[in-house]
């Protein structure tokens, strides 16, 4: 999905302390604004793609048997077990922390997307919202897995400025020096992907309707 507006305006950040009258939302949608879908991002899908858990269990697997083979000459097999167990449980511990990690951040997330807008509410421990308005986005892609839970990344333009630790791991990754806000890990990513660009191309297409004053119709008639 490609779009070339010649309106923008920038994305908002604002801190969610408040109640949100409409979950992932600070504030009431504009009359005749519609929410066409809202959700978070897949817990375990966020754990392996952004916080590497199966990469860390494979170092650690790794380590463990390493200790074990390097042990196996110098000590009977059940010390040369037993020196490597410190690894494992190491090992264990730190990917039970990143997948914590990565379940506080799906359910402090919720993505929006109306027909006007996208929505991103990030952050377990400082909630953030984005606003990102279609007529500030320039392209979105989609990184769509075999299961059906992708990534849909939002390139942005005009004054938008975003920052890639503030918004991690809601970002496209490894984009650091111009941040992509991204809907991480959702599950249906091609029918939200869809969703979105349809909402997008409909809005970047309205037509856009300035009032005059009295006066200048006038000189106009002249």
């Amino acid at each position: 999905m490609s779009h070339h507006p010649t309106n923008s305006r920038p994305a908002h950040g604002h801190d969610d302390f408040e109640i949100e009258p409409v979950e992932g939302l600070p504030a009431e949608p504009p009359k005749g604004e519609q929410i066409l879908w809202q959700g978070r991002p897949d817990w375990w899908r966020l754990a392996v793609e952004s916080l590497n858990v199966k990469w860390v269990a494979g170092y650690f697997i790794l380590l463990s048997l390493w200790r074990f083979v390097s042990q196996l000459d110098l000590l009977p097999l059940g010390q040369a077990v037993g020196a490597a167990v410190p690894f494992m449980i190491l090992g264990l511990v730190t990917c039970g922390l990143l997948t914590l990690v990565a379940v506080a951040q799906a359910r402090a997330t919720m993505y929006t997307v109306t027909d006007a807008r996208v929505v991103m509410r990030i952050g377990a421990a400082l909630t953030i919202t984005l606003n990102i308005p279609y007529v500030q986005v320039s392209n979105a892609m989609l990184d769509l897995r075999k299961n059906g839970t992708g990534t849909i990344a939002l390139e942005t333009m005009g004054d938008t400025r975003l920052s890639y630790l503030v918004c991690w791991p809601h970002v496209r990754p490894w984009f650091i020096k111009e941040p992509q806000p991204a809907l991480r890990c959702i599950p249906d990513a091609e029918k939200v992907a869809a969703l979105l660009s349809e909402a997008a191309e409909a809005r970047i297409a309205m037509p856009k309707i300035a009032r005059t004053s009295p006066r200048a119709s006038a000189v106009a008639a002249e």
